[in-house]
């Protein structure tokens, strides 16, 4: 699959099963997260596979943050199940410096980069993938434990694995509708 193909192309599969990348594709698009864009060489990412037991690990994560707002008996189900909608998740965090010419929301954007480059090095690769965020993100329970705090942020849980459906067409978006030129 060339570039130009991949990046007006793509578009979120929902559906995923094993087997989740490994080995090398895995490492390429690690690879491609570490080569986002990133003013300052600050490598303001970290990545956190979950495959496996990470994913049990993951599902009691969010079960604990449900729980721990007295939510409905649904929505505590929806967050545990939430990590096996996928055989990998990948949660990526921002991890913030402090830099005279850096704004926090630069290193945030691109940690969203690297994001996206992981999950279009996923599609280059024949595997597949949905990017969400969510409440989740930003609760408490668990941003403490991700070890989350200050201006770091998780950026999103990256689900990856083979899809189990092929892909409907992508829509035609009128670039004029979105575009203005000076």
């Amino acid at each position: 699959m060339d570039a130009i193909t991949l990046l007006t192309q793509r578009r979120s599969i929902p559906r995923l099963l094993a087997p989740a990348p490994g080995g090398e594709a895995l490492d390429n698009m690690l690879a491609a997260g570490l080569r986002a864009p990133d003013h300052g060489a600050l490598t303001p990412w970290e990545f956190v596979v979950a495959t496996g037991e990470g994913l049990d690990k993951l599902s009691a994560i969010l079960k604990s943050a449900a729980e721990s707002d007295k939510e409905e008996e649904a929505v505590v189900e929806k967050a545990t199940k939430s990590p096996y909608r996928a055989p990998m998740v990948i949660i990526v965090i921002a991890r913030t410096k402090q830099h005279d010419k850096v704004p926090v929301i630069e290193q945030h954007i691109s940690a969203g980069c690297a994001a996206q480059a992981m999950q279009m090095a996923a599609v280059a690769q024949g595997f597949q993938g949905f990017w969400r965020t969510g409440k989740w993100a930003y609760h408490p329970v668990v941003r403490e434990a991700f070890n989350v705090s200050g201006d770091d942020e998780i950026v999103g849980f990256l689900y990856v694995g083979t899809p189990d459906c092929t892909p409907a067409g992508v829509p035609k978006r009128d670039t004029a509708k979105y575009v203005t030129y000076l």
